[in-house]
């Protein structure tokens, strides 16, 4: 079987090609203009941040795709789609404003920015998966079905839930509606690990179902109410909140795949993974903790699998970064950092390559790729 095409460039600059100028190059190179973008919508997901957090994208690689995307004809628009937990972007109107804050605006970007749920989240589409394991009719926000292209634009990171967020997950977490995202959260519930609990109550001001209670100077959760979006893990200081030990966070990974099937199913679609600021955690905390290793570069590819499989590759080749978390979980296993699997490191109650194989098993792509660097 041949292998996909893996575009890379690495992040080294000169006073006659700067980083944004290898973006676009790269994206030619990897054959971006071939899409037919001319009058159609092409809807360029994104993580816009959680203000706080400054490991997100600059809105300046956004722009190097919009203009590119204009040029080509195409009405390009950025989007994301609502949260579960209590932040800046739970509806419509605070999400515009969390991504102004962050600097993402139609003239930082060259382009408009819809919140593909809507409002309150309730905005949807609903998507058959024929054969679906897991999801018979996926909930993705309508404006991101609307769209006639999709073009992913991906900050690779650690993921407490999922071991990293690659493409697969942008596009399969990040296109659900409300709704969407609770089916695809609900087999993944996490447990207090009550020694090391403190009772400080970060867990329960966090928690946007009211899931989580504090008595007697210990967090409960309540797994009724819960619907296992993992943001209590990040708020939680001492490590004391924990995903289940369970096969749920599996299932969360193969119902992200899912997801991304429904989203890309039947339309033009390309993707961009940016391996910098490469963070234990997600960009939906509020903060962002030292990068666990040193950037790489920038990716591109038509194939999402073989992208998240590259990313992956050159990531966990690359040194773990001294006082990372990354470092404190491999130092307080004992663990030899050489050949690792640092995302499962980090994570070890996570295991990436469920959502990568399952991917490729429903028709998503091909783990098997060819790195060609620009």
């Amino acid at each position: 079987m041949e292998k996909s095409k893996v575009y890379f460039t690495n992040l080294r600059a000169t006073a006659k090609l700067n980083l944004l100028q290898k973006l676009e190059r790269l994206v030619k190179q990897a054959g971006i203009e071939q899409i037919d973008f001319k009058g159609k919508f092409a809807a360029i997901k994104i993580h816009f941040g959680e203000p706080g957090n400054l490991a997100y994208l600059r809105p300046n690689y956004a722009k190097v795709i919009a203009d590119l995307i204009k040029d080509l004809g195409g009405k390009v628009f950025l989007t994301d789609c609502n949260t579960l937990y209590v932040g800046r972007r739970k509806d419509a109107l605070e999400h515009l404003d969390a991504a102004y804050e962050n600097g993402y605006n139609p003239f930082s970007t060259g382009c408009q920015i819809i919140i593909g749920d809507g409002l309150k989240g309730t905005d949807e589409a609903y998507v058959p998966v024929p054969g679906g394991e897991y999801i018979k009719e996926a909930k993705i926000g309508r404006a991101v079905m609307d769209a006639d292209i999709v073009i992913s634009l991906t900050h690779f990171k650690g993921h407490e839930l999922t071991g990293f967020g690659g493409a697969l997950k942008n596009i399969g977490m990040g296109c659900g509606s409300r709704a969407g995202k609770m089916e695809m959260h609900s087999d993944g519930k996490p447990a207090v690990r009550s020694k090391a609990c403190v009772g400080c109550g970060a867990c329960a001001r966090n928690c946007a179902h009211k899931a989580i209670t504090v008595a007697d100077g210990k967090a409960a959760i309540d797994h009724r109410q819960c619907v296992g979006c993992g943001r209590c893990i990040g708020a939680c200081h001492f490590n004391a909140i924990v995903a289940a030990w369970d096969e749920s966070n599996d299932v969360l990974n193969k119902k992200i795949a899912e997801y991304t099937w429904a989203v890309l199913n039947g339309r033009p679609h390309f993707h961009i993974s940016m391996v910098i600021d490469v963070a234990p955690f997600c960009d939906c905390h509020a903060e962002n903790d030292l990068p666990i290793i040193p950037d790489i570069g920038m990716f591109a590819s038509f194939d999402p699998v073989a992208l998240d499989m590259a990313c992956a590759d050159m990531a966990n080749q690359a040194p773990v970064i001294a006082g990372s978390y990354l470092a404190e979980q491999l130092k307080n296993k004992n663990s030899n950092a050489a050949g690792d699997d640092h995302f499962h490191a980090a994570h070890p109650e996570t295991n990436w390559l469920v959502c990568v194989d399952y991917a490729e098993k429903i028709g998503l792509g091909r783990k098997a790729y060819e790195l060609i660097e620009v």
